[in-house]
């Protein structure tokens, strides 16, 4: 492995390692409502996002996004959105753990999004793992009184919003950028709703309060840099193994550091989910050598 490869994968480990810790930053950030966090990090994003556009010379890819683009671009603005807000309103109420749970589940669902919307044919392995994923969704379904929906709204919404991504083939920093702006008078409208009815605003917070949320900004566009860098050249079989560090991480974190309980069911859940995830690897696997192996004979 070149010095060169090895920076490529150091990038992709710190993309999802910044994922993974991300949940010390909300944690920090929870003497503020779920709903202005997301405000503030929309608006912080927006404004560190347009000096990237400029200084890494992608405005012009900003500019020329097209009508039918710009439509698909609220969708998945949207899809952001609900997967945010989730997400931070998951960890500020105590389900850490689940929010770790959706973003397992997220690769599942993307392939059940290929077969039944891009027409995708999994193979018998594929379809034996997303029955078993399906099989610990369920058990923690039926087993307690609680529909794990903060798990599956992080899995769906982000499957979805990747595949509607996908489907638009823009590049990831202006994306980003037309997104976060689609959201920007929402989230300046929340803003003046939550501090409009104050005499002083700024005395809701100490001045540190108020840095630590606009941080929020940076929180969201450094992974994206880092993995920008690191999706061009790292093999997607690779990416692919890298990712799961996120989710790991922050369950880790619940576990360790936030001493959140882990259920007998979800244990249950988790270990179909791994189990699950375990055999879309082994499948690439075998084809490889089996392709290896055609091409010796030829």
């Amino acid at each position: 492995m070149t010095a060169e490869e090895r920076s490529d994968i150091v990038y992709a480990l710190i993309a999802y390692s910044i994922c993974g810790l991300v949940p010390i930053y909300f944690m920090a950030v929870r003497y503020a409502d779920a709903s202005e966090v997301l405000a503030h990090r929309i608006v912080w994003s927006v404004l560190l996002l347009d000096v990237l556009l400029v200084v890494m010379r992608q405005l012009d890819a900003f500019l020329s996004l097209t009508k039918h683009q710009w439509v698909g671009l609220v969708v998945s603005s949207m899809l952001l959105s609900v997967n945010w807000l989730t997400f931070v309103w998951g960890l500020f109420n105590g389900y850490m753990i689940e929010t770790s749970l959706g973003y397992y589940i997220n690769p599942l669902v993307t392939v059940l999004l290929g077969v039944f919307i891009l027409a995708e044919k999994p193979t018998r392995l594929q379809w034996l793992a997303l029955l078993i994923a399906a099989a610990g969704v369920v058990h923690e379904t039926l087993g307690f009184d609680r529909f794990p929906w903060v798990a599956l709204s992080l899995a769906f919404s982000f499957g979805l919003y990747g595949l509607v991504r996908k489907m638009l083939a823009i590049p990831s920093l202006p994306g980003l950028a037309a997104e976060t702006l689609i959201l920007l008078p929402l989230a300046i409208a929340w803003m003046g709703y939550l501090y409009g009815g104050l005499d002083n605003p700024l005395s809701a917070y100490s001045p540190g309060q108020w840095a630590l949320l606009g941080v929020g900004g940076l929180v969201t566009v450094l992974p994206l840099l880092a993995f920008a860098a690191a999706a061009i050249r790292v093999p997607l079989t690779l990416l692919g193994f890298i990712q799961y560090l996120s989710p790991t991480l922050a369950l880790i974190l619940a576990l360790v550091v936030y001493h959140e309980p882990l259920r007998e069911g979800q244990l249950i859940t988790f270990a179909c989910i791994w189990t699950a995830l375990v055999l879309f690897p082994l499948e690439a696997l075998y084809d490889r050598r089996i392709n290896k192996r055609r091409e010796a004979m030829t």
